[in-house]
C-alpha cells in the first residue's frame, strides 16, 4: 500500500503547492523549490519520508520566523485536503516543538481538512499535561474533526505513528477523553473511540473489560463501540468478554459436513465449507476460522479470521469460505503441512491438516 500512497506527491501536486505558496509569499523561488523536492533521492523515499522531505523544503524556502511561516501555511492549507495535506502537520511536528501554543493552534486548523493525528503525538510526548488538556477541549468541540483528533491522536498504538509508552502503561488520561466522546453521534468519532479502546485492550485488557461492563446496553451506538473496541479480546477468546456479548454458550452447537481442500497451491485459494446445527434455535454465535501457517523453522503461527458474529434465529446455518495463499510482501507462504481450524464462541472445535504445494507443479 505504501508503494502506491507515496505517489500521491506528483509533480502536478508539488507545482500546485508552489503556485499556492507564491500567492501568499512572493519571494518563493518556485522552480528551485520544486527541483529541491524532486532531488536525486526522491525515488528512494516512502510516503512518510516524502512528507518529511517536503516539510523540510517548506522551511528552507520560506526563511521567516516560525509564526510567520505558520500564517502563510495556514492560508495555503485551505486549498489542500486529505492525506496529501499532512505535510503541513509534519512541518509543525518538526519545527514547532518550541512553541506549544502556536503549534496547537496550527494543528487545529490543519486537521479540519486533513488530520493532525500523527503530529500531535510529539506534543503529547513533550508536553503531556498541556496537550491532553487541549485534547479535552477538542473533545467538546462542535466540529467532528477536532473531536475525532482528540481520540485518534492519543491512541497508545496508532498504526504508522510513534507509540505513546506512558499511555500503553497507564491509559488513564486516554480514558478521560473516551468518556467525553463515548456518546458521540458521529460515526467518524465512534470508530476512533472504538479503535482507541482496542489499542488499550492490548496492554490493559482489564480496563477495557471494565469499560464494557459499565457501558454495554446504554445505546445502540455505544454497544457498537464496546464490541468493536473489544475485537482483539474477542479474537483472543477472552472468556469474560465473550460472556459480556453473549458469546459464551456453544455446547448446544455441532459443526458438521466440513469439507475443505486437502491440497492447495501457492497463489491459489483454500476453499472450505461447514454447517452449524442445533436441536434448538442457535442464538448468538461467533464463528471464526484459524489458519496455522507453517513457518521457516517448521513451527506454526496461528492467525484467526472472522466469519460471523450474529444472532442465528434458526437451528442450522451453512458457511462457505475461501482463504488466499497468494504470496505477499507481508506474508510468505512455506510449502508443507498447514492446518485449518473452526472456532465457535472462541473455542476451537475442529482442526484439520492440508498440504501447500508449489504452484508450478
Amino acid at each position: 500500500m505504501a508503494e502506491q500512497l507515496k505517489n500521491l506527491y506528483t509533480k502536478a501536486y508539488i507545482q500546485n503547492l508552489a503556485n499556492t505558496i507564491k500567492k501568499h509569499y512572493k519571494n518563493l523561488d518556485e522552480e528551485s523549490f520544486i527541483n529541491a523536492i524532486f532531488d536525486s533521492n526522491w525515488q528512494n523515499l516512502e510516503l512518510k519520508a516524502r512528507m518529511r522531505h517536503i516539510a523540510l523544503r517548506l522551511h528552507a524556502f520560506i526563511p521567516l520566523t516560525y509564526n510567520k511561516q505558520l500564517e502563510i501555511l495556514k492560508t495555503v492549507s485551505k486549498d489542500f485536503i486529505g492525506l496529501e495535506a499532512m505535510v503541513f502537520q509534519d512541518f509543525v511536528e518538526v519545527f514547532g516543538l518550541d512553541d506549544l501554543e502556536e503549534s496547537l493552534k496550527a494543528l487545529e486548523v490543519f486537521t479540519l481538512e486533513s488530520s493532525s493525528e500523527f503530529a500531535i503525538r510529539q506534543f503529547i510526548l513533550h508536553y503531556e499535561t498541556q496537550t491532553m488538556n487541549q485534547m479535552k477541549l477538542w473533545a467538546q468541540s462542535s466540529n467532528e474533526h477536532l473531536r475525532r483528533l482528540s481520540s485518534e491522536g492519543c491512541r497508545p498504538r496508532l498504526p504508522w505513528a510513534v507509540a505513546l509508552p506512558r499511555f500503553k502503561k497507564d491509559p488513564t488520561l486516554v480514558l478521560e477523553i473516551i468518556e467525553l466522546l463515548k456518546n458521540d453521534k458521529s460515526k467518524y468519532v465512534q470508530k476512533s473511540v472504538a479503535n482507541n479502546l482496542n489499542d488499550i485492550s492490548k496492554d490493559n485488557p482489564h480496563l477495557v473489560i471494565k469499560f464494557v461492563k459499565n457501558n454495554l446496553g446504554v445505546s445502540k451506538e455505544l454497544d457498537w463501540i464496546c464490541k468493536h473496541g473489544s475485537r482483539t479480546l474477542l479474537k483472543q477468546g477472552n472468556k469474560e468478554v465473550l460472556a459480556l456479548f453473549d458469546f459464551d454458550k456453544s455446547h448446544h452447537v455441532l459443526v458438521s459436513n466440513f469439507y475443505y481442500d486437502k491440497k492447495v497451491k501457492v497463489d491459489e485459494h483454500l476453499t472450505f465449507s461447514f454447517e452449524v446445527n442445533s436441536d434448538e434455535t442457535i442464538g448468538n454465535l461467533r464463528v471464526e476460522y484459524a489458519i496455522y501457517y507453517l513457518k521457516s523453522n517448521n513451527t506454526h503461527n496461528k492467525k484467526v479470521f472472522m466469519i460471523s458474529q450474529n444472532e442465528i434465529k434458526s437451528s442450522s446455518k451453512k458457511f462457505v469460505k475461501k482463504q488466499s495463499f497468494k504470496n505477499m510482501t507481508t506474508r510468505k507462504h512455506y510449502l508443507g503441512k498447514h492446518y485449518i481450524a473452526i472456532l465457535i464462541n472462541g473455542i476451537e472445535v475442529l482442526k484439520k491438516e492440508f498440504e501447500l504445494h508449489d504452484s508450478r507443479h
